[in-house]
């Protein structure tokens, strides 16, 4: 797997900034339209269970698990932006992921934040 395959966020120039701070320098916020979330739940394949299970026995980084958590993560990122863009926000602000089991059934990841106006200050 390649560096790709583990790693996500923004391209160099978003229409809606995504960040982790409360603040962006050089910006101030205009207006503040809310909080604002992308969710989505995965679970892995029967085969892929079974070969986590075996790798955890020997140690070492479970790749597939890993590229898996990446894809859910930024997908609920893409939907976080889609509902952001839908309010009328250029950014979000104040972002997070929370990550949970759904029952044994699968990963739940949330991203979460606050949509914002930012201005040129």
């Amino acid at each position: 797997m390649g560096l790709e395959d583990y790693g996500g966020g923004q391209g160099p120039e978003p229409d809606v900034l995504v960040v982790t701070a409360n603040d962006v320098p050089g910006r101030r916020v205009e207006r503040v339209l809310g909080e604002v979330f992308g969710l989505t739940v995965r679970s892995r394949h029967l085969g892929s269970q079974l070969g986590a299970g075996l790798k955890s026995m020997i140690g070492g980084e479970l790749k597939g698990l890993t590229k898996t958590l990446v894809q859910t993560r930024n997908q609920a990122m893409e939907r976080l932006v889609e509902q952001a863009r839908a309010r009328g926000a250029n950014a979000v602000v104040a972002f997070r992921f929370d990550v949970t089991e759904a029952a044994d059934l699968g990963t739940e990841v949330c991203a979460y934040g606050t949509a914002v106006v930012l201005a040129r200050e």
